[in-house]
C-alpha cells in the first residue's frame, strides 16, 4: 500500500535487518520471540528497533506464536437493542488486553449457529456465544473440541464451560409477585422464542406464580415488537387482567396496539417488559420492567474469557442479579 502524501516512508522488517546488519528472520525471531538467538543480535536488533522507529505488526506476531489477538462473539439478534451495550463492554475488555473482537449473527436460527461457532473458532482465540439457542448436544460437541469458549446468558449443567447470565427465573418470579401484591389474579406471557434457555427460565417462575395466587396463561409470540402487536389482540379477548412481555421490545409492541385500540393502560390492563432496554432508542414509554446490568455482564463476560485464555481456569456458574423497575404501566386490576 503507498504512502500518504505527507506521511513519512513506513519502516520494514527489512530496513531494521539492514540497520542492524541481520537477516530479516533474525529480526522477526527477536521481535517474536520464537527462538533462542544471541544475545549480542538481540541487542543490534532492539537498536536498530529503536533508532527506526520501527512498529511491528502486533497481528503477526501473535500468528508466530500461534494467536489471532481476536475473540469471536455470536449472538442471536443484532437488531435486539439489548445486546449493543453487551457488545461494548465486552469490547472495552477486550481492547484492554490487547485483542480486538469480531460478531457474528445468527439471526435467531439454531441450526445455523453450530457452522457460525466453528468459523470463530478457526480466527479467534477464543469465543463468547451470547443466548446460544443451539441444542445441549451441539454445545457439547463444540466444549470437547477444548477450545477456549464462555457461555453467556445460557447455563448448561454438567457442561465443563464457564457461564454467566442473570437470573432470569428471579427476574420473572418477582415480576409475578409484583403483580399478585396490587391484586392480579390471571395474566398472559408472551413468550419468547422456543429455543431460548431465557425463555425457559421465564416459564419456569410461573410455578412459583402459583404461589402468589397468580395464574400465567402462555402465549406463542416471538421477540420482536411486531411479534408483540401481532399477538396481543388475543390475548384482549380473554379475561387477564396483566400482559407481560418476553422483553421489552414484545411488550411495546402490544402497548402500541393497545393504543391503538383505544384500551387504557394500567387502568384496564397492567403491561410488564423484561430487560429494561434503552428506551429512547425504541420507544417514548415508562414501561415497567425487569433491569439487567448489562454493561456489568458484558465486563465480567469479557473478563471471564480473558481469564480462560491466560490461565485456563474453569469457573462455576454465575448469576447476577435483576431488579425490578416499577414505572407508569402496571397498576391495579380494574374493578
Amino acid at each position: 500500500m503507498p504512502n500518504r502524501p505527507g506521511r513519512p516512508p513506513r519502516v520494514t522488517i527489512s530496513d531494521v535487518s539492514t540497520a542492524a546488519g541481520v537477516s530479516a528472520a533474525t529480526v522477526s525471531r527477536v521481535l517474536n520471540g520464537t527462538a533462542r538467538v544471541d544475545a549480542s543480535l538481540v541487542d543490534r536488533v532492539q537498536e536498530a528497533v529503536a533508532s527506526l522507529g520501527y512498529r511491528p505488526n502486533a497481528a503477526a506476531q501473535g500468528l508466530a506464536r500461534g494467536e489471532w489477538g481476536t475473540i469471536g462473539v455470536l449472538v442471536p439478534d443484532l437488531a435486539n437493542p439489548y445486546f449493543p451495550d453487551v457488545l461494548k463492554a465486552v469490547s472495552a475488555v477486550a481492547r484492554s488486553h490487547g485483542r480486538r473482537m469480531m460478531v457474528m449473527e445468527s439471526d435467531e436460527d439454531p441450526a445455523a449457529e453450530h457452522d457460525l461457532v466453528e468459523d470463530l473458532m478457526r480466527c479467534c482465540d477464543g469465543v463468547l456465544l451470547c443466548s446460544p439457542r443451539m441444542s445441549r448436544a451441539e454445545l457439547a460437541e463444540l466444549a470437547g473440541r477444548k477450545h477456549p469458549m464462555v457461555l453467556f446468558n445460557r447455563i448448561v449443567p454438567g457442561l465443563a464451560v464457564p457461564s454467566i447470565s442473570v437470573d432470569f427465573h428471579g427476574g420473572m418470579t418477582a415480576v409475578c409477585g409484583h403483580l399478585a401484591q396490587l391484586g392480579h389474579r390471571r395474566a398472559a406471557y408472551l413468550s419468547g422464542p422456543s429455543a431460548s434457555w431465557a425463555n425457559a427460565e421465564r416459564l419456569r417462575a410461573f410455578e412459583s406464580a402459583r404461589a402468589f395466587g397468580v395464574e400465567v396463561e402462555v402465549v406463542e409470540c416471538g421477540a420482536t415488537s411486531e411479534a408483540g402487536y401481532d399477538a396481543v389482540a388475543g390475548v384482549l379477548a380473554g379475561d387477564v387482567t396483566a400482559i407481560l412481555g418476553y422483553n421489552d421490545l414484545v411488550a411495546l409492541g402490544a402497548l402500541a396496539r393497545m393504543r391503538e385500540l383505544g384500551i387504557a393502560v394500567p387502568a384496564a390492563y397492567s403491561v410488564v417488559g423484561f430487560d429494561d432496554i434503552s428506551l429512547e432508542r425504541v420507544a417514548h414509554s415508562n414501561l415497567t420492567t425487569v433491569s439487567v446490568p448489562r454493561d456489568e455482564l458484558g465486563r465480567r463476560a469479557g473478563e471471564l474469557l480473558e481469564q480462560l485464555l491466560v490461565n485456563g481456569d474453569d469457573a462455576e456458574p454465575t448469576y447476577l442479579p435483576m431488579r425490578l423497575q416499577v414505572r407508569d404501566t402496571s397498576g391495579p386490576p380494574p374493578r
